[in-house]
C-alpha cells in the first residue's frame, strides 16, 4: 500500500515492522512502547522514541506495523505478539481488537484496576500538577454483563438492505461491525437482541438513514423506546427516568459508589446538601439520609420534574429540586456555605468557567467530584486548588470493566 501523501517517512518508513517491548499504557489502552533512534539534528546521539500499539500490553514483546510517524512518536498496528505478558488472557468476545467498544479483554483484571489507577495518578500528577495518593480503584461485582444500556447502530440502508448492525470498528469513523452478541451488556440485552436485529433487517426500506438504537434494561425487560419510563433500583431506592436519559449504566457497582459519595461528603459536620447536576436524582436522594436538607439543581427542567417524582416516589420529604438556569445555578440556595457540601456530576466535557466561578462564590465546606473523564476532572481540579480547595481523596471505581474508561472521585474541603 502506498502511505498517505502527508506520510512523514521519519524515524520509520511506511509500514516498517518493527520489535518493540511494551513497557506501559496509555490511558486510552494502548501499549506504550519507547525506542533508540538516531538524532535527527546529529545521526551519532540516540534519543528515546515513543510508539504506540493498540491491544499490546506491558510486558509484550510485539512485531508492529507503523502506518504514522508524528512530531514526537510514532504510532503502528499489532503484527503479532512474539512474547506475551504474563498478565495476558484470551479475549472473551470473538470481535475484540475489531469493535471499537473494549480495549482490555485481553488483560486480566485485577491488572485492569491496577493500570487505571495507575493512570489517574499519572494524570493527577502531569495535567493537575499534585502529588497525592489514588487509592486502588474499586472493582465492579460484574467483570461481564454488566451494562443496563446498550445503543447499536447502522447505516442507511443500501438497496433496501441494512449491511452491518452494531459498533464502529476500532479506529474508524464511520465503518461499522456487525455485533450480534456482546458479553459486557446485561443478559435481558443480548436475550432480546436477535429479534431486535432480525426486526430492524425485515423493516430495511423504512430507514432513509443511519440509526442508533436503544435497548434499556428495566424491571427484568428491554425497553427500545427513548420516551418511555425505565426503572432502576439503587439499594433500597427506585428512580423512574426516560429511557433515553442519562443514568449510569452499571447498576451492580451503584450502592457502593453512591455509599461512598455520601459518606465523604456528610463528613466533618456537613448538614446540607447540593447536588449541582442532579438529573433524575440519583446523588442526592441517595445521600438523602446523611443529611439535613439536600437541594438538587438542573438546567432541564424535565429533568427536575422526574427528580421530585423519585423523591416522593421514595418517601425522602428533606429534598428539594430547582431547575436552574445556567448563569445562576446557586441563586436561590440559603444553605450556610460552611456547612454545605456539593456534588459536581459533570457531563465529560467538565465544568465550565462560568459554574466554577459560581461555585466558589458560594464556597462550600466540601465538594465531592464525580467524573467519568479523568483528564477534564484533573484540568478542573487545578481551579480548585487556585480557589483554596484541599484534595483530601481521590477513589476511582471501574464502572466499565474491559475497557479503559472509569469513574473517579475527587474529595476537596475548602483550606
Amino acid at each position: 500500500m502506498r502511505p498517505h501523501k502527508k506520510f512523514v517517512p521519519f524515524p520509520f518508513e511506511y509500514h516498517q515492522e518493527i520489535e518493540l517491548n511494551i513497557e506501559s499504557l496509555s490511558n486510552l489502552g494502548v501499549g506504550i512502547a519507547k525506542v533508540d533512534i538516531p538524532s535527527q539534528e546529529d545521526p551519532s546521539e540516540l534519543s528515546k522514541w515513543v510508539v504506540f500499539v493498540p491491544f499490546s500490553l506491558p510486558g509484550d514483546k510485539v512485531r508492529a506495523r507503523i502506518f504514522r510517524n508524528d512530531n514526537n512518536c510514532s504510532q503502528g498496528d499489532l503484527v503479532e505478539v512474539i512474547e506475551p505478558s504474563p498478565h495476558r488472557i484470551d479475549p472473551k468476545c470473538p470481535l475484540f481488537g475489531e469493535c471499537g467498544g473494549c480495549q482490555y479483554q485481553h488483560l486480566e483484571y485485577q491488572t485492569q484496576l491496577e493500570w487505571k489507577t495507575q493512570q489517574v495518578g499519572e494524570l493527577l500528577k502531569h495535567m493537575a500538577n499534585i502529588n497525592h495518593e489514588v487509592k486502588p480503584a474499586i472493582p465492579s461485582p460484574r467483570q461481564w454483563n454488566y451494562r443496563s444500556k446498550l445503543t447499536p447502530h447502522f447505516n442507511k440502508p443500501k438497496n433496501g438492505k441494512i449491511e452491518a448492525i452494531g459498533f464502529l470498528r476500532n479506529g474508524r469513523r464511520n465503518s461499522i461491525l456487525d455485533v450480534p452478541q456482546c458479553p459486557i451488556a446485561m443478559e435481558e440485552i443480548n436475550d432480546a437482541l436477535p429479534h431486535l436485529r432480525k426486526e430492524a433487517q425485515l423493516n430495511a426500506k423504512q430507514f432513509k438513514k443511519g440509526v442508533t438504537m436503544l435497548m434499556r434494561v428495566t424491571e427484568g425487560q428491554v425497553e427500545t423506546n427513548h420516551r418511555s419510563i425505565a426503572t432502576e433500583h439503587v439499594s433500597d431506592l427506585a428512580f423512574n427516568f426516560l429511557a433515553g436519559d442519562f443514568f449510569q449504566n452499571n447498576p451492580f457497582i451503584l450502592p457502593a459508589f453512591t455509599e461512598y459519595v455520601a459518606k465523604h461528603a456528610s463528613m466533618h459536620n456537613a448538614k446540607y446538601l447540593v447536588d449541582a447536576y442532579c438529573g433524575s436524582g440519583l446523588f442526592a436522594l441517595a445521600l438523602a439520609s446523611s443529611f439535613d436538607k439536600v437541594a438538587g439543581v438542573e438546567v432541564s427542567e424535565t429533568a427536575a420534574d422526574w427528580a421530585r417524582a423519585n423523591a416522593r416516589q421514595n418517601n425522602i420529604e428533606n429534598a428539594t429540586f430547582k431547575a436552574a438556569s445556567a448563569e445562576a445555578i446557586f441563586a436561590d440556595i440559603d444553605f450556610p456555605a460552611d456547612e454545605t457540601a456539593v456534588v459536581i456530576d459533570p457531563p465529560r466535557k467538565g465544568c465550565n468557567e462560568e459554574f466554577l466561578s459560581q461555585l466558589f462564590a458560594f464556597g462550600p465546606s466540601r465538594c465531592v467530584y464525580v467524573s467519568c473523564n479523568p483528564s477534564t476532572q484533573m484540568r478542573d481540579l487545578q481551579e480548585f486548588i487556585k480557589a483554596g480547595y484541599v484534595l483530601e481523596e481521590v477513589q476511582p471505581f471501574d464502572l466499565f470493566p474491559q475497557t479503559r474508561h472509569l469513574e473517579c472521585v475527587a474529595v476537596l474541603k475548602k483550606g
